[in-house]
């Protein structure tokens, strides 16, 4: 059976036999995610998450990273997961469709903490989370997306799963279980994108991924083969809308593993994928032309097959709606000349200058045969001038393994996101003992530091 396959590839895989390779990943992937939570902690949604947990006493508890107080490991699984998600800055991965690290990781730090597991021990259990989701969101299929679920949640949820799984010390029997358990609770629209339901999704599906876990290991039940038969969930949300997935097998789990090829995206900017490399082509285009906004008599982002599926807000009302909007991004890149944090804010988005300049803005479909996705395809973008028409073909996506951030960039994107809740010295402490994680004996000595208040 796949699923008891699959489980006792989850739970058995010894952390002593991932490479140093997959270990600098796992560490990279770590860092970027807790950047972006840590940058999130002001948003809206994530103060109503943290008004929503209450603190606990006793052992076997978890912390939210970037403040004070322990909680049930849910509850901190849930407030760090829509941290994570809530500025849509954290990573991608082309074979979930979605944002891996921002369900799993969550999971997998709230289970380590509570469980006082060793660096290694929790790296390997996101390394493992990863390896499930990607694998499953291959067998899903584009046709999971199309039909409009959101697979960094009801795809991230089984990596969640095995990860505290893992950790909790579950058997594969167990891990079966549990993702039966955690299928039922698998939800995430795509229609909410735009809105705070999207980050909710996140932290949702990682607090459902430590729930069931710590429920099958009080004796609840559910099916133990999910993933087989005529009823599981494969044929149940996977494979319509003429785009099938691929045949869910345990064989080649980690042959190569996921967080390696394809690998992890990381974001330059803070908004949907599908924007990055209109972005990157519109910027390479300013620079390279001397372009001016008060220049500009029209902009033309081409779009083949499935590459504009997340941008479903054309004429945003909301700086989080803005997020989602290519006419949006662009008009503020044209305008600004960057595109960051502040971007997306109502001040911003509402300013006469750049509606008018949205209004100039133009995407449109490119006919091809292939499905492409946000993370790999291609765009092909134009500016409009007195001066001449200015057009490239943008194919490299910012961020991929192909085309990745520096390490000088990723510690400048995490010391810029840390610092505002954590200072800078501790922001710095946390950079420094993320960067040795494999080799701490206690998770615990990370995660407390994460903490406002030292434990």
């Amino acid at each position: 059976m796949i699923t008891a396959a699959m489980a006792k590839f989850a739970i058995e895989q010894p952390a002593s036999a991932l490479s140093p390779r997959i270990v600098q990943l796992a560490t990279a992937g770590l860092i970027d995610t807790l950047a972006c939570a840590l940058a999130g902690q002001d948003e809206t949604v994530v103060r109503l998450a943290r008004g929503f947990v209450s603190p606990v006493g006793g052992a076997a508890t978890a912390g939210l990273w970037g403040q004070p107080g322990r909680f049930r490991p849910g509850d901190a699984a849930f407030v760090n997961g829509i941290a994570a998600h809530a500025l849509d800055f954290d990573d991608n991965m082309p074979s979930l469709r979605g944002h891996p690290s921002t369900t799993i990781l969550p999971a997998a730090l709230a289970a380590a903490q509570a469980c006082n597991a060793s660096g290694l021990e929790a790296l390997a259990a996101y390394v493992v989370g990863i390896e499930i989701a990607g694998k499953v969101g291959l067998a899903m299929g584009a046709g999971h997306y199309l039909r409009g679920f959101h697979p960094t949640a009801t795809v991230g949820i089984y990596g969640a799963t095995a990860a505290a799984a893992r950790l909790f010390g579950l058997d594969a029997a167990g891990l079966a279980m549990a993702w039966g358990l955690a299928a039922s609770q698998a939800a995430g629209l795509i229609g909410n994108f735009g809105t705070m339901a999207k980050p909710f999704h996140a932290g949702h599906a990682a607090r459902c991924a430590v729930d069931s876990v710590l429920l099958v290991r009080s004796g609840m039940t559910a099916n133990p083969a999910i993933f087989d038969g005529p009823r599981s969930v494969i044929v149940t949300q996977g494979g319509e809308s003429g785009d099938g997935g691929l045949p869910l097998s345990a064989e080649g789990l980690g042959q190569p593993w996921e967080i390696e090829a394809p690998g992890l995206y990381v974001k330059q900017w803070p908004c949907c994928y599908c924007s990055h490399r209109p972005i990157a082509g519109l910027l390479e285009l300013v620079q390279r032309h001397g372009v001016e906004p008060d220049e500009i008599l029209r902009v033309d982002i081409g779009f083949p097959p499935d590459t504009d599926l997340g941008l479903i807000k054309s004429r945003p009302t909301t700086g989080l709606g803005g997020k989602f909007s290519v006419e949006y991004t662009a008009a503020a890149l044209l305008l600004d000349g960057v595109v960051n944090q502040a971007s997306f804010t109502e001040a911003m988005l509402n300013r006469p200058a750049v509606q008018r300049l949205m209004d100039r803005c133009h995407s449109h479909a490119i006919e091809d045969s292939r499905r492409w996705s946000a993370t790999v395809g291609y765009n092909v973008v134009a500016i409009q001038t007195p001066r001449g028409r200015f057009a490239l073909r943008v194919d490299s996506t910012p961020g991929s393994p192909e085309c990745p951030l520096s390490e000088a960039e990723l510690q400048a994107k995490f010391i810029d996101c840390a610092t505002p809740t954590l200072g800078p010295e501790r922001a710095q402490q946390v950079f420094t003992i993320a960067e040795q994680m494999a080799g701490l004996p206690s998770c615990l000595e990370l995660l407390e530091t994460l903490s406002k208040q030292q434990q």
